[in-house]
């Protein structure tokens, strides 16, 4: 009997998708304006698809994965935040017009999946990339299946599974809690170690998603972000600040992070321009191979034989929709320029506007390689959004700048003021393509590994970012009014104290500010571009004579992120490799099968990790923004001294607890 072919696409799945979406999308607007931080929101959204699809009895673990598929995009999309409130923090916005807003968004988040379509076959079938997101949701959604299907045959695997999962999850969860939420547990602990004139720092986070983002990276990538750190803290800051002189009553730990935010961040951000432009080259022969092999139309010739979990979306699609797009997206640019500089003659206007979107297509699939590259390396969660953004602000202000030195028409309207505006407009669309890159080819990723059809998750990622787009406008504005930015508040009775930070936002503003003023430090950029050169330099060197490997973009992170970030993940990794040694040890005793239900059970637990804290994540940003409050469940103030220590104990305890149960015997 011919087994009929499970549905993958479908209208409640669209529907459902659309709902999650609008519910991940304000979550993830309002906890980035206020934080700075964004949540993966791929894992929840294969949850709570699981559990309202579970009802139907003709679901199946496709059309699952299309749902989540959907709503991640449209989280993802909501990085744009990063950018876009500059435009009210120069007083050019009094709020965010719709349309404008909405198809900024839009636009840039459908180029960025056509971008992510001839990246599929390198970067996810071809790469070793760990992608742990994207893992880590297909076990959920595979473990989900697997219990669902246990009802008709008992399935021992399935219970086994679902298991260390919930270990992992509940773990995970319990953690966020009472860290995020309770606010006895300290997340992180910090130690300065002053010598003269300078400091030293100790730094490492307690992320359970992070330690099974590490556990997933490998040992490679763990050493170079370790590295990263080390440069960092113990030379570049360290140097710094003994060049700088403190100000009054300032202590010297205030001085050094005061100095990484201005100084060092922009050196990593060097690293990982170089670094990701090199990843690009060295992935330029199969991106290019790639796109020759898609199918030029849905129906063409011989696609039928293909294997479905193998058909992207053909050429003729992305064509017209590439370029619906980019044309949306050209008279979007020409009615902000026209609007914001009438002096300038019809043609001229339609000419900076073209050069504006020609810049925006091509830097963006740069972006998109870059961002996919690191979001495989690391996860979406740990890729920097932000250093890809002021890679972008860089870039687009000195572009703008040399437009208006060659074409003196363009000068007076992008002098100053003008010319900030219009770099923030355009970065805001590259920011999008970035956004969405650097989450799509995770859901690919999940996508490979249950089975799906690219092509179908390929259109629902374009349905996401347009309901996204359509959501982000409204919930802006209505953030806005409430609470205001930092440096814009709607209203002169409103207590600054309650405005909400914008850090990213208000960065890039200054870097463009900067930039078009001539104070921008390039020492730090150029720096940031020999020492990547190096490290790629020692990368290849490695590679080539088989002794191991170093990651360029691994490096940069590491100096980029905070070290709560990058020794987490180091440790991570670690904790793989002690666990790989065991597994070796035992193995030989135990046979291949023990070995690889072991790595199975590593891989559970450090998927149930990553799909805790993300739903813990995801439950207290919802109880922050219904209360209004920054730390509505906090049970003790900022004072509970012996936090980061409560919390660097249960640390230890959940590195042990993942220890034993993968080499138990």
């Amino acid at each position: 009997m011919q087994t009929l072919p499970m549905r993958e696409f479908t209208l409640r799945g669209v529907l459902l998708g659309a709902l999650i979406t609008l519910a991940f999308t304000a979550a993830n607007v309002y906890l980035g304006l206020k934080v700075g931080l964004t949540f993966a929101s791929a894992i929840p959204a294969a949850v709570i698809s699981m559990a309202l699809l579970y009802k139907f009895k003709d679901s199946n673990i496709l059309e699952n994965n299309l749902v989540q598929t959907q709503a991640s995009a449209a989280g993802t999309l909501s990085s744009v935040i990063f950018v876009l409130p500059g435009l009210v923090i120069m007083g050019l916005w009094s709020g965010f017009p719709f349309w404008q807003t909405a198809l900024i968004c839009a636009t840039g988040g459908t180029l960025g999946v056509l971008y992510t379509i001839p990246l599929r076959r390198v970067m996810v079938v071809q790469s070793e990339l760990p992608y742990p997101e994207g893992v880590a949701a297909a076990e959920v959604l595979r473990v989900g299946d697997a219990q669902r299907h246990e009802q008709e045959a008992s399935s021992p695997s399935s219970n086994s599974s679902l298991r260390e999962l919930g270990w992992g999850a509940g773990l995970a969860a319990v953690f966020g809690l009472f860290s995020s939420g309770f606010r006895v547990l300290g997340e992180s602990v910090s130690v300065w170690l002053p010598v003269g004139s300078t400091a030293f720092r100790f730094a490492a986070g307690f992320s359970p998603a992070l330690l099974a983002a590490g556990y997933l990276m490998g040992m490679a990538a763990g050493m170079a972000v370790l590295l990263g750190v080390v440069l960092c803290w113990f030379v570049i800051v360290p140097w710094l600040t003994a060049a700088a002189t403190p100000e009054a009553g300032q202590a010297i730990s205030a001085l050094a992070t005061q100095l990484w935010n201005a100084k060092a961040k922009f050196l990593g951000a060097g690293v990982i321009g170089i670094s990701a432009l090199w990843a690009i080259i060295t992935l330029a022969g199969p991106i290019i191979a790639a796109m020759r092999a898609q199918p030029a139309h849905a129906h063409s010739t011989g696609t039928a034989s293909l294997d479905e979990t193998d058909v992207d979306m053909p050429r003729s699609w992305m064509l017209i929709i590439g370029l619906v797009a980019l044309t949306v997206l050209f008279f979007v640019v020409n009615h902000f320029v026209g609007q914001h500089m009438p002096e300038l003659a019809s043609a001229s206007r339609y000419g900076l506007a073209a050069l504006c979107v020609l810049f925006a297509a091509i830097f963006g699939f740069l972006v998109a390689a870059a961002c996919g590259y690191m979001a495989g390396l690391v996860g979406s969660s740990a890729s920097p959004i932000s250093g890809i953004g002021i890679i972008a602000t860089v870039l687009m202000g000195l572009s703008i700048l040399g437009l208006s030195a060659l074409f003196p028409s363009f000068h007076t309207s992008l002098a100053g003021k003008l010319g900030v505006v219009l770099v923030l407009f355009m970065v805001s669309v590259i920011l999008a393509m970035a956004a969405i890159s650097n989450d799509n080819l995770q859901d690919l990723k999940t996508g490979y590994l249950v089975g799906a059809t690219p092509w179908r998750q390929q259109v629902v990622l374009i349905i996401g970012c347009v309901i996204g787009a359509a959501v982000i406008p409204p919930v802006l504005d209505l953030l806005y009014n409430a609470y205001g930015f930092a440096g814009a508040l709607p209203r002169a009775d409103m207590d600054p104290k309650m405005a909400l930070e914008a850090p990213q936002a208000n960065l890039m503003t200054q870097i463009a500010n900067g930039i078009f003023s001539g104070s921008l430090d390039w020492t730090m950029l150029g720096a940031g571009v020999a020492v990547g050169l190096v490290i790629i330099a020692i990368d290849w060197s490695l590679r080539k004579s088989g002794k191991g490997a170093l990651p360029p973009l691994a490096v940069g992170l590491g100096i980029y992120l905070p070290p709560t970030i990058g020794v987490t993940l180091t440790l991570g990794a670690v904790l793989g490799y002690l666990i790989q040694h065991a597994l070796k040890a035992y193995g030989a005793r135990h046979g291949k099968d023990w070995i690889h239900a072991a790595e199975e059970r590593g891989l559970l637990l450090a998927s149930g990790l990553i799909v805790g804290e993300s739903l813990m994540g995801l439950l207290i940003a919802a109880v922050i923004g219904f209360s209004g409050s920054n730390a509505p469940l906090a049970l003790v103030g900022a004072d509970f001294s012996v936090a980061p220590w409560l919390g660097l104990a249960y640390f230890v305890m959940l590195a042990a607890i993942f220890y034993r149960r993968v080499v138990r015997r």
